[in-house]
């Protein structure tokens, strides 16, 4: 009788495996033909394009020389990386909607021109970046630079975060490497090398232009990235950006609170406002640690977010 059962197992086993194989060998076909379906799709979905080189294209009024084969090949080369970063483009889109009403219009009061405001994107991506070498915040200042400049930079108080102070800095620095250079094409690379560097660079070369000098991959990269990403950002649409107004990043609007002594504790000072400590914090991220020492009486503003913009958890 057990023999009987095993057998009868044993044969239903077969029947099962059989059932399954075929099963399997018929869903296979439709598989395939699903999956060529979705590579299709996505081949016919995204394709990767030369880029024209746009006519006129310049940097604060400054002509680029595409007529040069080699620097039309850089210019070229920077179009093609900073288009096809998509997803980097798409934060530089939304960030630049959040930041730029900011910095704009201290370039205007400063006499520096609005294509400066690209100088920036590519220094932080428009972050409070900090580089290996220590330069800091959207203009990635040193922190000598920032205190010849008349920033404070302390442990307490780091001014280099400050975007308004830092961007009338940046503007400072610019002003003075145009005076010496004689172009703001020349004054942007400055930023990047140095005014020494670029000025010892033009008198080894004997030349006169930034597009006539032989410089290092950084510096000589640099002019172009600003006016590649000056270009998709003045028109997304013809570099495949694809957004609408409610997908960027809004600036919040604010309002300035004079403080003129120490704050023992800012998580209970922001209780007044409605607002936590990380607010604050992102809204004055020059300010380093929890309290502010100033035992010199300094007037600081701190900005604090109007009613409604944040719903937090304070005094619950």
């Amino acid at each position: 009788m057990v023999n009987v059962v095993r057998k009868v197992l044993l044969i239903l086993g077969v029947v099962f495996t059989i059932g399954v194989l075929i099963n399997a060998t018929q869903a296979e076909p439709q598989k395939n033909v699903q999956q060529n379906k979705l590579e299709t799709k996505l081949v016919n979905d995204y394709n990767v394009y030369a880029i024209p080189m746009p006519s006129n294209l310049n940097f604060a009024g400054e002509l680029v020389p595409v007529e040069n084969p080699d620097i039309r090949e850089r210019m070229d080369r920077e179009l093609l990386v900073n288009t096809y970063w998509q997803s980097n483009g798409l934060l530089l889109f939304k960030r630049a909607h959040k930041y730029f009403p900011i910095i704009e219009p201290i370039l205007k009061e400063q006499g520096v021109p609005d294509d400066f405001k690209y100088l920036a994107v590519i220094e932080s991506g428009l972050t409070q970046a900090v580089s290996p070498a220590r330069a800091t915040g959207f203009w990635q200042i040193l922190s000598g630079t920032a205190k010849e400049y008349g920033l404070e930079v302390n442990d307490n108080v780091d001014e280099r975060y400050h975007i308004e102070k830092s961007t009338e800095v940046a503007c400072k620095y610019l002003k003075k490497a145009k005076e010496r250079f004689g172009t703001w094409t020349l004054a942007a690379a400055s930023y990047n090398a140095g005014q020494y560097g670029i000025d010892k660079q033009l008198e080894r070369q004997n030349v006169k232009s930034y597009y006539d000098l032989l410089l290092g991959e950084e510096t000589g990269r640099y002019v172009f990235r600003i006016i590649a990403v000056k270009e998709i950002l003045s028109n997304p649409k013809q570099y495949g950006f694809n957004f609408s107004e409610k997908d960027l990043y809004d600036p919040i609007p604010t309002f300035n609170v004079l403080v003129d002594k120490p704050v023992e504790d800012f998580t209970e000072f922001v209780k007044q406002y409605n607002i936590n400590y990380k607010i604050l914090k992102l809204h004055n991220p020059w300010l380093r640690e929890s309290h502010l020492q100033n035992g010199s009486g300094k007037e600081y503003f701190i900005q604090i977010p109007r009613d409604g913009y944040y719903k937090t958890t304070v005094g619950q």
